[in-house]
């Protein structure tokens, strides 16, 4: 009976260690934005560019902040953030590219 004394943490998708990670969460939260700045300016075939870039910056800082998370968390997020950054920057792609009718 000792099981009902204990409060189950460790069945939580979003559970803590409770530790205060400010860097990590500066990068979910960074991540998150770009990411959904990505996905939303795809929409629009006229800003392939901000779609683009946002989306390859925030690949690369999803990427970053996966190698230092430390919960699950901040895993979580930080891999919507990133699968949002990808289709963006995809999108963006296809619509013209980071340099489509800039240069050349």
């Amino acid at each position: 009976m000792a099981q009902t004394l204990r409060p189950n943490s460790v069945g939580s998708l979003l559970a803590t260690d409770h530790k205060p990670h400010p860097l990590q969460d500066t990068l979910l939260a960074v991540t998150l934005v770009l990411g959904a700045t990505a996905i939303i300016s795809s929409y629009f075939d006229n800003l392939h560019l901000l779609s683009s870039w946002t989306g390859l910056v925030g690949i690369f800082t999803g990427a970053g902040g996966q190698f230092i998370s430390e919960t699950t968390r901040e895993r979580f997020g930080l891999i919507l953030g990133l699968g949002a950054s990808a289709v963006g920057f995809f999108i963006g792609m296809a619509h013209g590219g980071l340099f489509g009718g800039v240069i050349g």
